[in-house]
């Protein structure tokens, strides 16, 4: 069988999350990175020891978890911070991501969709997809939806969102939109349309030949395998 990668993102409060349900419902392959940073901070992990070395055992809960709110608030405010943490979990969140891929490569599946927050603002993974998505909305809407959402004022929505590349640049990167700014049921059309065109594509993911090299157990070749999809 032949596969190939699909970047998905989208900007905070642009509907996401409610287009990767759709995916899902269709019976898409999503390898969400956000749900696997959260799974590689856990405590038998070696991230989380690496993390509370650095940034002290004041970011933990009393069950021993990081708080993840105490240890954003730290990095949001100092990049250099930031891009400590940053090179402690993305390691071990593109392994994982990795071992999801072939997982679902030996399945089967015609295409693997990976939904990664900041596809477009850091910009190392998007040459590794054969297509980007984003899910886009007009600002009003993003504004509108955040305040509501989070609770928040209209000075702090904006400031969230000012923090992140803006929804209309990104839209100039991406080779698919999805604009959320109207109803789910035209959401869900455009979804579906996507859907029909990938299952369609004839493009195919060298990374196939990784899969001989994990029944093997060749690990210098996967390393190499790696560093070439990740780094």
């Amino acid at each position: 069988s032949k596969m190939f990668l699909v970047g998905l993102s989208g900007g905070i409060a642009s509907g996401k999350s409610t287009v990767v349900a759709v995916l899902r419902e269709l019976g898409c392959a999503v390898i969400d990175a956000d749900v696997i940073a959260r799974e590689v901070v856990q405590p038998h992990f070696k991230a989380y020891r690496q993390i509370v070395h650095y940034f002290g055992t004041e970011i933990l809960f009393e069950n021993g978890e990081i708080n993840r709110e105490a240890l954003g608030n730290i990095i949001f405010s100092h990049p250099e911070k930031r891009q400590l943490l940053n090179s402690i979990t993305h390691p071990e969140i593109q392994k994982e991501m990795l071992k999801q891929i072939l997982k679902y490569f030996m399945l089967g599946y015609r295409y693997v969709i990976l939904d990664i927050p900041l596809l477009f603002e850091t910009n190392r993974l998007t040459k590794f997809m054969k297509y980007t998505v984003l899910v886009y909305c007009d600002p009003p809407t993003q504004l509108s939806r955040l305040m509501k959402r989070n609770g928040l004022s209209q000075a702090e929505a904006e400031a969230r969102i000012a923090s992140q590349l803006p929804l209309d640049e990104k839209r100039k990167l991406a080779s698919h939109v999805i604009d959320n700014s109207g109803d789910r049921e035209s959401m869900r059309q455009q979804v579906l349309r996507l859907h029909a065109r990938l299952e369609d594509s004839l493009d195919f993911l060298w990374a196939r030949l990784a899969v001989g090299a994990v029944v093997a157990g060749l690990g210098g070749l996967v390393y190499l395998l790696l560093r070439h999809f990740i780094s």
